[in-house]
């Protein structure tokens, strides 16, 4: 008899997440099963792939955008939940370290040479002066841990666990932004319907709430005056969606109290939230992929382009259901849609198979055509770390349009290290989600998922070696099943902040 793997406080603690039984073990499973690999088939490329715009196109498809957008139809979904820590990474080194800052450590001395640059010194100034620091003098006898301290943790701004979404990035005259105000200043300025209402989402960690509250009710209150309302809401990771931590035995991690340890599934998680946000077109960003005021005429310049082009192809797509409905379609109305979707969407539908009925043909095709729909912004590749957008091949030799991250590669085999070397573009992040059916009702997003695109890593906890489990990301495995577009946007458009000192280029500089 096969002892039971779970105890009655197993169950409890499961059912506190709303989490069942039968997950664990499917999630077990996988461990047991290990990272599965994406086939490489080629990288996209413009032409094949990849669609560019000229200057008319931009110009006719932003005006469709817009339309769109005085309809109210339009919102913006940002993952904001991280914490900077990962950003102020080498800093936290130098703070908890005992050792002297040796004088080759040029991203330490970099940092404090131009302390000045950034936007939150003003505040760093003042946390310091209260508490008996001064800057200039600590800097100058290269008394850094002191500054560290009071920048870093509790003792003062505590950015070494701040949310990143509420770090000030940008200096202006009248005052500071944090990515959260500067992203809802995009979407002031881009996003605002006919009745002068603007739709941001954010998600957030549940401890860091009333903090995320009060900045938004004060932008809100200063929209207002402006006769803008902003309409921002947020909503935690649900913990229903945290996964199972196993041994090197791929058993149930156990902490020191010998209860499971979960952890959060990375940002695939959220594909619960927007669900949950019951968006119609959806624009998707990284929490810190904004740009300084001065030169965000080009980003919503092809933002509106990217929204311009989902919402001509969605038009269309509709036009070739609505005719597809019913298995009524002739054949000149299935040969339309399959070229449309040959063409438009890179789909490669099997519809050559022998005894295959009009009818069977038009089913499968709106099938196939009646899924959600994602314009993805890509750039030039120009090394940073990250997905790129690929043909991959399934095991049924199907081709489809994927955003394929390197940990999703084997590189181990000569053939696909190759391809995915080969890559010309990066994905950034910035994607034009089409969220409703040709009815205008909300997709049910699960069933899109593709459950064998999660991702297994290695942690620790307590001192101790674990397993670890992501769900198919947000924007890859769990958009897998969406039609998918790839569109050539310029690099400029990409100016992400992955480190403190990416703060001190050009496009973060007044």
């Amino acid at each position: 008899m096969q002892r039971d793997p779970f105890t009655d406080q197993d169950r409890r603690d499961m059912g506190f997440r709303g989490i069942k039984e039968e997950t664990v073990a499917a999630q077990l499973a996988l461990f047991r099963k290990g990272t599965p690999w994406i086939t490489l088939h080629r990288p996209c490329t413009i032409g094949d792939g990849i669609a560019g715009l000229d200057s008319d196109e931009i110009e006719t498809l932003s005006l469709r955008y817009d339309d769109a957008v005085a309809a109210g139809r339009v919102m913006k979904f940002v993952p904001a939940s991280g914490a900077a820590s990962r950003m102020f990474q080498a800093l936290l080194r130098q703070q908890e370290s005992v050792t002297e800052v040796s004088d080759d450590d040029l991203g330490l001395n970099r940092f404090m040479k131009n302390l000045d640059q950034f936007a939150f010194h003003d505040d760093l100034e003042a946390a310091a002066r209260a508490q008996g620091v001064h800057l200039g003098t600590h800097i100058a006898h290269r008394r850094f841990h002191e500054v560290l301290e009071v920048l870093l943790t509790s003792r003062g701004l505590n950015y070494g666990s701040r949310p990143k979404a509420l770090v000030k990035f940008h200096r202006y005259e009248d005052g500071c932004r944090t990515p959260l105000e500067e992203h809802v200043v995009d979407a002031a300025a881009h996003l605002l319907d006919q009745k002068k209402v603007v739709r941001v989402h954010f998600t957030v960690s549940p401890e860091c709430e009333p903090e995320f509250s009060h900045s938004i009710q004060k932008i809100q209150a200063r929209y207002r005056g402006e006769g803008i309302q902003c309409c921002i809401t947020t909503s935690p990771q649900h913990p229903s969606t945290d996964t199972i931590a196993a041994d090197s035995e791929n058993r149930p991690f156990r902490d020191r109290h010998h209860r499971l340890l979960f952890r959060p599934g990375g940002h695939g998680a959220l594909l619960r939230n927007l669900q949950a946000a019951q968006g119609d077109i959806v624009h998707l960003s990284n929490i810190d992929n904004v740009v300084h005021g001065r030169l965000k005429g080009e980003i919503y310049r092809y933002k509106r382009a990217l929204g311009g082009y989902l919402v001509m192809l969605q038009d269309q797509i509709f036009s070739h259901l609505g005719r597809l409905k019913g298995g009524h379609a002739g054949s000149s109305q299935i040969s339309e849609a399959l070229a449309f979707a040959k063409e438009n969407l890179s789909l490669s539908p099997p519809m050559d198979t022998p005894g295959q009925s009009a009818a069977e043909r038009a089913e499968f095709l709106f099938a196939r055509l009646n899924r959600p729909l994602r314009v993805c912004g890509v750039v030039k590749n120009l090394g940073e770390p990250g997905g790129g957008p690929f043909w991959t091949e399934d095991p049924d030799g199907v081709l489809s349009l994927q955003i394929v991250e390197k940990s999703q590669v084997n590189v181990s085999v000569e053939s696909q290290r190759a391809v995915l070397n080969a890559s010309t573009h990066f994905n950034p992040v910035d994607i034009v989600c089409g969220m409703r059916d040709y009815r205008g009702r909300p997709f049910e997003l699960e069933p899109f998922i593709d459950p064998n695109t999660y991702f297994i890593s290695s942690k620790a906890h307590e001192g101790r070696q674990l397993k670890a489990l992501e769900l198919p990301g947000l924007w890859n495995g769990s958009m897998a099943q969406w039609n998918t577009v790839f569109v050539e946007v310029p690099v400029s458009t990409f100016n992400p902040v992955k480190t403190v000192l990416d703060l001190l280029r050009p496009e973060h500089q007044p």
